[in-house]
């Protein structure tokens, strides 16, 4: 059996492995595939369509849409690292296999799978929405190949030169900090057409007009063309994925024998305890500690600290650009309690990042007063770091949009925000729980199977939070500020009571909390 062949087939094999899981397993492997099948017919049928715009404008979209793919191939694998065993050559070093022939084997098993075949059938798309003559159905072919070629391959070669450091805390902290910058910069067309940019025509051209020369513009613009222009483009960017390939090969090469910097031995550091000193000895104080360490260590926290600030500045300048007279006095309320609820579901799965060690908590727990102590301290934890960030997100959304007399309001309502979006993060933690994948990756949310019940876990959390900070959030739109003074009693009253009811309903289904939280990733 060939390699591209027996790659094919176990990459086959392990995606039927889903079927002959449990129930949910089934079902998200299912949901994948449906969702795969809707974007490839969306995606196929919305680039068709080009063919009834004008030609300079779909030769323009088809070039914006062949880079956004490339890009894309760049940024995704690396967010799935530790996800996809194809991506880490350190899972692969004792195959007994030539790294050439591991190579196009790797390649075979990238793009066998539903998504890969997803984003094949968009690209072709682009050659029935862009190719007006022979000429251009017949470079569309090869032209659309390269272009998946190029997108593979590229994804490759980072992935494999990167796998090392990846493979590291920091290396995974300055991936996830460059993924939020990338989230910025992907904001900056809406933000310069809500800035006086009023002819987006104008605008696409420009940017076609740079990213023409650029490998999938080449492509893109060989389809469009159908001469020997076209072909030349054709065949020079097919060199290039080939010299990549070659890239990738050396790569592969090296990162085999290249030690693991993960597995180095790190230093020791002995805590100072600064919470011992505000907080008695006792369970209370040790989760807190551990709760701190978390946040301080784990990459998650970190991502979903950084999304907080990064979402409220751009809605902040969205908002006031958008705006015609200027922002209204409810934007710093709304972008503070909008911080809140981010900071808040972050607390909807607490015990899926113990995993599998949540059952020496679970020990020591003995009591319903145990669990809720053990939730306190979480919720303390979180709010020794959300507390302060509240308060300079409602300052600087204050002042950025010309309204510092709604500060002190907004940032007690988004104290009371907090507190109800703790009080119902702890009850989602212990009805919809579920694991948490190894601390391979920042962006991983559930164990594979249980994207399902992290959804519903989310979406549930967050549609308890918006409804209970109704009764102050709409009196304070409509100018009511007094209210915003009972908005954190009210908060503190929420959180208590979602943790006494979490504690009641989690030590009753104990063995099931930490069933739902070990499963295999």
């Amino acid at each position: 059996m060939s390699t591209v062949a027996l790659f094919a087939q176990l990459k086959l094999r392990l995606l039927a492995g889903n079927l002959r899981g449990d129930l949910q397993r089934k079902l998200g492997f299912i949901f994948t595939l449906v969702s795969a099948a809707g974007l490839a017919a969306l995606g196929f049928f919305l680039m068709s369509l080009l063919r009834l715009a004008p030609p300079d404008i779909a030769a323009s979209l088809v070039i914006m849409a062949f880079t956004f793919f490339l890009v894309s191939w760049m940024i995704v694998p690396l967010l799935a690292f530790g996800l996809d065993d194809t991506l880490d050559p350190a899972k692969l070093s004792l195959f007994p296999l030539r790294t050439g022939t591991l190579a196009i084997g790797l390649f075979t098993a990238s793009v066998t799978g539903v998504w890969p075949a997803a984003m094949l059938i968009v690209t072709f798309g682009a050659l029935v929405g862009l190719a007006s003559n022979l000429g251009g159905w017949l470079l569309g072919v090869p032209a659309v190949l390269v272009q998946f070629a190029l997108c593979v391959v590229t994804s490759r070669v980072i992935t494999t030169s990167l796998s090392s450091a990846l493979r590291t805390r920091r290396g995974r902290d300055v991936l996830a900090v460059a993924a939020l910058l990338v989230v910025v910069l992907a904001q900056l067309p809406n933000l310069l057409m809500n800035s006086g940019f009023d002819n987006p025509t104008a605008m696409l051209h420009q940017l076609a007009g740079v990213l023409r020369w650029t490998p999938p513009g080449m492509l893109a613009h060989a389809i469009d063309d159908g001469g020997l222009a076209g072909l030349g483009e054709v065949v020079f960017v097919a060199l290039l994925v080939a010299g990549l390939a070659w890239l990738w090969i050396k790569a592969l090469g090296r990162a085999l024998v290249t030690p693991d910097v993960s597995t180095q031995a790190a230093s020791v550091r002995r805590e100072s305890g600064l919470i011992d000193r505000f907080v008695p000895d006792g369970p209370l104080a040790a989760v807190v500690t551990k709760e701190l360490k978390y946040i301080r260590r784990e990459p998650r926290f970190r991502v979903g600290w950084f999304s907080t600030i990064i979402v409220t500045v751009i809605l902040s300048i969205s908002l006031s650009n958008t705006s015609e007279g200027g922002p209204g006095g409810g934007v710093p309320i709304l972008l503070t309690c909008v911080g809140a609820l981010m900071i808040a579901l972050q607390s909807g799965n607490a015990f899926g990042i113990d995993g599998r060690s949540l059952w020496m908590n679970a020990v020591a727990f003995g009591s319903e007063r145990g669990l809720a102590t053990d939730l306190a301290g979480r919720h303390l934890a979180n709010a020794l770091v959300a507390v302060p960030l509240l308060a300079v997100i409602a300052v600087a959304t204050g002042l950025f949009t010309g309204h510092p007399a709604m500060i002190l309001p907004a940032v007690l309502t988004g104290w009371g925000a907090l507190g109800l979006g703790l009080g119902v993060g702890s009850v989602t933690s212990v009805v919809l729980p579920y694991t948490v994948p190894e601390r391979m990756n920042a962006f991983s949310g559930a164990a594979p199977g249980q994207g399902g019940q992290a959804f519903a876990s989310a979406m549930g959390a967050t549609a308890g939070i918006a409804l209970l900070t109704l009764p102050f959030v709409v009196p304070l739109l409509f100018g009511l500020l007094w209210v915003s003074v009972a908005a954190p009693f009210y908060g503190l009253l929420a959180e208590v009571l979602g943790r006494r009811l979490a504690a009641k309903i989690g030590f009753a289904r104990m063995p099931e909390l930490l069933a739902a939280v070990s499963k295999p990733t």
